[in-house]
């Protein structure tokens, strides 16, 4: 049934979620993948396969992708792309870590007149996935060395979208334009699409992204998340000598922290108005027992789907570390004081139910025989900042298993099913 676009967000208005910019609208038939899937069956599975199994061995973490790029890159051109098509933005020179590669981004002509089609993952890992040796146990790839992750998380996503673009390109299959998108420093804020150079991805219409989890898993909305950096600073004196001179920055640190947990706004916060999550995960300060510490830093979030209820959440931090340095004196009534710098890593966002990119995502699941199902992740994607560079997009899974864990494994046959997914989405031609 052919149906029309909805705003994102719209399902989850009375919810008090904001309101992105209005798609211009399209329309997806989903019968188009249901009477020819014959294209999928093009897809090699063994060099599939051997194609993640190389990607994996790649180091490649947040800020240091260049190797995964040029890697890509080689691919592309060797089966049939013009170097021409292929570029790289200046995303890295304005995240916060000063990487080596920007976004990597090819732009494929359509052999018909068709609105254009994204497909993206992220290039890099987390740091423990350095020094990954893919190895294959029947169904189940994982790394050889029990020390490191595997890196499933996103090779695996960036395999199923280079496969899909290789098998057009060597069967010289029929397709609409197509931009495929590559994006960097993703598991340290989603730095990558932030700063994306949209203007380069030719207006896609339809955006599908790769990312954790099964393939059939759509994930149509994603929590949005603050993060926040906290200097207490104290008094300092001699411990021994003097200590009621001293202003313990610790000592107003430790009553902050427990009036949030005791109050209930630290961990998982449930409230009447909403609910979200936080956290203070890092602390550090001090360098001797003999000292009234006078400098405390800490660095924290808030996650909620809800932008007020998640600016609730910081303001009762930023309420409980100014009550606490009141609290805390010296002798002479002096206090310390609590300082706040803090910024938005990703907003939250929402697809609508007849949101054409869901629409097809799920006529491609169910056409290669597997039930889709709906989700919406605590964590932030790409897909929240495409969201808000005003490009709905829905992610799937490529049969990742306990990501960011040295257990990290990746299930082949729902890796296959993804490519053939992707393969399918970025060949038909009638949506």
């Amino acid at each position: 049934m052919v149906r029309p676009i909805a705003k994102i967000g719209a399902v989850v208005e009375n919810q008090g979620l904001h309101e992105p910019p209005i798609i211009a609208a399209s329309y997806v038939d989903r019968k188009a993948f249901m009477t020819d899937t014959s294209v999928s069956e093009k897809l090699n599975e063994r060099k599939a396969v051997e194609l993640v199994m190389e990607l994996m061995a790649i180091p490649g973490r947040s800020g240091e992708e260049s190797l995964v790029a040029d890697f890509i890159t080689r691919r592309l051109i060797d089966a049939g792309a013009d170097a021409k098509w292929i570029s790289t933005d200046s995303a890295h020179r304005r995240t916060r870590i000063r990487g080596d590669v920007g976004n990597l981004i090819l732009k494929l002509p359509g052999a018909k007149r068709r609105p254009r089609r994204l497909l993206t993952s992220h290039m890099d890992t987390v740091p423990i996935c350095v020094g990954s040796q893919p190895v294959r146990r029947g169904d189940t790839i994982s790394s050889k060395d029990k020390n490191t992750g595997l890196g499933a998380d996103n090779r695996a996503g960036v395999g199923v979208t280079l496969a899909a673009v290789e098998t057009i390109l060597k069967n010289r299959l029929p397709h609409p334009p197509l931009t495929v998108l590559f994006t960097v420093q993703e598991e340290v804020g989603l730095e990558g699409a932030r700063h994306l150079s949209v203007s380069r991805l030719g207006k896609p219409q339809l955006a599908f992204n790769w990312d954790g989890g099964a393939p059939h898993k759509l994930t149509v909305g994603a929590t949005g998340g603050y993060r926040m950096q906290i200097e207490v600073e104290g008094i300092a004196s001699h411990a021994g000598v003097a200590p009621e001179k001293g202003v313990s920055a610790i000592s107003v640190s430790a009553l902050a922290i427990a009036r949030l947990h005791r109050d209930g706004w630290l961990g998982d916060v449930r409230k009447r108005g909403g609910d979200g999550t936080s956290n203070i995960g890092y602390i550090r300060g001090g360098e001797a027992t003999n000292v009234v510490t006078d400098r405390v830093t800490l660095r924290g979030e808030a996650r909620s789907h809800v932008p007020r209820f998640r600016q609730r959440i910081v303001a009762e931090i930023e309420k409980a570390f100014h009550a606490a340095a009141k609290e805390v004196s010296n002798v002479e009534g002096a206090t310390g004081s609590a300082m706040f710098e803090g910024r938005l890593d990703y907003d939250s966002f929402l697809l609508g139910d007849d949101e054409p990119c869901l629409l097809a995502a799920e006529a491609a699941i169910e056409a290669i025989g597997r039930e889709s199902q709906r989700a919406v992740a605590n964590g932030g994607l790409d897909a929240n900042w495409l969201a808000k560079h005003g490009i709905p997009v829905v992610t799937m899974g490529c049969g990742q298993r306990r990501q960011h864990m040295v257990t990290e494994a990746l299930c082949v046959s729902e890796y296959v099913d993804a490519c053939r997914i992707a393969l399918l989405l970025a060949t038909a031609t009638d949506c």
